[in-house]
């Protein structure tokens, strides 16, 4: 199901670009060997079910990929960026027994040695020989599991989020279609793939399609945009503060992205001033999209030719979304309610979680996502906050995205994070956390000035602004509010 594109490529296509990373560049026939090889390999060195990967965006991750899935087995990506604690929880909680890795990122599976634990440099695995024939793909069923993946971590150990073979093949098609991709679109992978996105836009996409991926280890926006303008890449997916780092810089134009079919952006709002600044540096928009690990990455995106700026877009073929009030009841266009969804690309559930997929999954298969938002009367949908984000002050609501996006308009402003603080007397009180834009510095009573001229009511604006030098993110680039809400209420305790 999905390595039959890949071989079928491999035959049809056999010298065509596949991918362009740090070490080299492969065509599709050499990485379907390369996958064929490995397969084999691998289902010669474990009986357990699942097989763990450990790598940067790669050649080498795209074979480990496809290779596991024709050993049989099932993909457990790890986020490389975290501690020893989250990694030891993600081994046991998958029950691997095999990682597939390469240094210096082995380097990492040193606390584990002594556990049994089969670390595999793919590095050090022989090429495989010329001429090797395509081997036929396992045929599995489209509810058996292909994907084990771990979400971030915002807040508490990781959760094992469970996508099947149906789920990621219908997202996958579902995207292609609704987006309007061809296999003569080049993609440009930046975001890491241990991610919901990362992986579907940049690994399932473009071999599904046929398509040439170019992979940077890490990011920065200099050498995005010389990827982007050198390799003539047309299609691109990145994080918000991504964008916002390629629209500061000073030498940057519309000529670095003259080849771009879509700038598509996910994993956390899209901030208005980054958009903007954005559109007036490069004369280009981004479009915005919308998805979760528990959906396997977008669900929901504009597209050329169907653009909203302000919403994510409209559902991709075969999705549904229900409005729901607090009562799970269905709400009419235009009003807010928790974000349900539903569809062929909604996972089965949590690993070992049984209480917690009960709780998100209803008995007729929506989704509850957690987030806030409506659909407009064209079938757009747009997100306004987390349901658990919302601060309540004196009981009335305060949406922290609202005041982020009033805050994040201000000049001086690189980056906000806004969110609750015990009061005794109001319930809550809305604090922001701001980063100041280079060369310039952001002042708090002046941000509270600010918030009162764009029309905040009183208790939106924030009781007190801090101006940090940065604010912690996760590997994804989302601002970690869990990091700077155990700040304030280390603070509280102390008082």
């Amino acid at each position: 199901m999905l390595l039959d594109p890949l071989f079928k490529h491999a035959r049809e296509q056999p010298e065509h670009l596949a991918i362009t990373d740090d070490r080299g560049r492969y065509t599709y026939q050499q990485l379907a060997a390369m996958v064929a090889g490995l397969g084999f390999y691998l289902s010669m060195q474990t009986r357990q079910p699942r097989i763990g990967i450990l790598l940067p965006g790669s050649a080498g991750f795209v074979a480990s990929f496809y290779g596991t899935l024709a050993a049989g087995k099932t993909v457990v990506p790890i986020n490389f960026l975290l501690g020893e604690r989250e990694i030891g929880h993600i081994i046991r909680d998958s029950g691997i027994d095999t990682i597939l890795t390469a240094p210096p990122l082995s380097a990492k599976m040193a606390p584990f040695a002594s556990s049994g634990l089969k670390v595999i440099d793919i590095a050090a695995l022989p090429s495989p020989p010329s001429g090797m024939p395509m081997p036929q793909p396992p045929t599995p069923a489209a509810s058996d599991l292909a994907v084990l993946m771990y979400t971030s971590g915002t807040s508490g150990l990781p959760k094992g989020v469970q996508l099947t073979y149906g789920n990621l093949d219908s997202d996958v098609r579902s995207a292609i279609q609704h987006a309007g991709l061809q296999g003569k679109h080049k993609f440009l992978g930046i975001l890491p793939l241990f991610h919901s996105t990362g992986l579907l836009a940049t690994v399932i996409a473009p071999i599904t399609l046929g398509s040439s991926v170019v992979y940077i280890a890490r990011f920065s926006p200099v050498g995005t945009l010389h990827a982007i303008r050198d390799h003539e890449i047309s299609i691109v997916a990145a994080v918000p503060s991504m964008y916002g780092a390629m629209a500061r810089l000073k030498s940057a134009g519309p000529d670095d992205v003259k080849c771009l079919y879509a700038a598509i952006s996910g994993g956390e709002p899209l901030p208005a001033a980054v958009r903007e600044a954005f559109g007036q540096k490069f004369g280009i928009p981004i479009y915005e999209g919308y998805g979760l690990t528990e959906t396997i990455g977008p669900i929901a995106f504009n597209v050329p030719g169907a653009i909203r700026p302000g919403s994510v877009g409209r559902l991709i073929p075969g999705a549904e979304a229900r409005i729901a009030d607090d009562d799970g009841a269905p709400l009419p266009a235009g009003q807010t309610g928790e974000v349900w969804l539903r569809g062929p690309m909604i996972m089965t559930g949590y690993h070992n979680l049984p209480e917690e997929s009960a709780a998100a999954l209803t008995p007729d298969g929506f989704f509850k996502s957690g987030d806030l938002g409506f659909i407009d009367t064209d079938g757009y949908l747009h997100i306004t906050g987390r349901k658990k984000d919302l601060i309540i002050v004196a009981g009335e609501k305060a949406s922290p995205r609202e005041i982020e996006d009033v805050l994040l308009s201000d000049p001086s402003v690189a980056e906000a994070a806004v969110l609750g603080r015990k009061d005794p007397s109001r319930g809550e009180v809305v604090v922001a956390f701001v980063t100041s834009r280079e060369g310039m510095t952001a002042k708090p009573e002046e941000l509270r000035d600010y918030c009162r001229q764009k029309g905040l009511v009183q208790w939106k604006i924030p009781r007190e602004i801090r101006v940090v030098s940065e604010l912690p993110h996760s590997p994804t680039g989302k601002i970690l509010k869990r990091v700077l809400a155990e700040e304030l209420s280390k603070e509280d305790g102390a008082a």
